[in-house]
């Protein structure tokens, strides 16, 4: 799939509406992964989600807890958002003994922050957004860059970018 969708987000405040437009097209099942270096913006993304889905309270990422648990059923009934944080993860075994792929149903999105240290165990990803920071450490904002992998992703992509 060759679409995609890149913008440059100016500040948090456009990474969270981003987060915010991409959410609203989600179905049940969903697989996202957020790739980019630590301070590029993907806990801000998630957090743009969950306030579009009614979290008003503090959102952190789950680097000690590895997973944020939320049930919502604004979109539809019994959606469950799993927010996941890799990055303290050692071995690609950990999926395995954690009991992660029990999180990825039908009934579920899943958003995985650091998804390459779990290499090929994750099941298939409908998309993937990477957020990368200028090269200029003195600029702000960053870009997005959304590729869809499947064509789950490939319409919530194109249901995003015609709004």
């Amino acid at each position: 799939m060759q679409t995609l969708f890149e913008d440059f987000l100016e500040d948090a405040a456009a990474t969270e509406a981003l987060g915010s437009r991409l959410v609203t097209h989600f179905p049940g099942g969903m697989v996202v992964v957020l790739s980019g270096d630590l301070g590029a913006g993907k806990t801000t993304l998630v957090r743009g989600m969950l306030r579009t889905l009614g979290v008003s309270g503090p959102v952190k990422s789950p680097s000690y807890a590895l997973v944020e648990e939320y049930l919502f059923s604004k979109l539809c009934s019994n959606l469950y958002f799993y927010h996941f944080d890799f990055y303290r993860i050692k071995d690609a075994s950990e999926w395995e003994s954690g009991g992660f792929s029990e999180y990825f149903r039908d009934d579920a999105v899943c958003v995985i922050e650091w998804p390459e240290k779990l290499g090929d165990r994750l099941p298939p990803v409908d998309l993937a957004v990477s957020l990368a920071l200028p090269a200029d450490v003195s600029a702000t904002g960053r870009l997005a860059r959304i590729v869809p992998k499947t064509k789950a992703g490939m319409a919530c992509l194109t249901a995003m970018m015609n709004l």
